[in-house]
């Protein structure tokens, strides 16, 4: 999935008319660790039933029309390549926000790991 068949996607859904805003988040492969250390590769994994959790729980948060996400998993990713792309449709941009912020932490923390090669 690319970043305009996710806007389609979350355009189609039956409740859109409910939304107000749609925030996306495209995480890509930077050229340097947060260590500062330069990055060849970066692979992701994912645990899609924690995942799936995440996903359901920020689908349930006031005001949430819908949560998509794509990951781009179990294959060495370059620098520039996309690593992540969610998007949160919902009523007003508080919640919206509320909703992105939440669901993009948790899915960094609890349901990916990433590896990456150093150069």
């Amino acid at each position: 999935m690319d970043l305009p068949a996710m806007i389609n996607q979350i355009k189609n859904h039956p409740e859109f008319s409910k939304a107000g805003m749609v925030l996306y988040h495209n995480g890509v492969v930077r050229d340097r660790s947060r260590a500062g250390r330069p990055v060849r590769s970066l692979t992701v994994t994912v645990d899609q039933e924690k995942l799936g959790r995440i996903l359901g729980r920020t689908r349930a948060m006031p005001g949430i029309v819908d949560v998509l996400v794509h990951i781009n998993s179990d294959t060495p990713l370059v620098v520039g390549d996309d690593v992540m792309f969610l998007a949160v449709a919902g009523d007003i941009r508080e919640h919206v926000i509320d909703a992105l912020t939440y669901a993009l932490d948790r899915i960094k923390t609890e349901a990916t790991a990433k590896t990456q090669v150093f150069a």
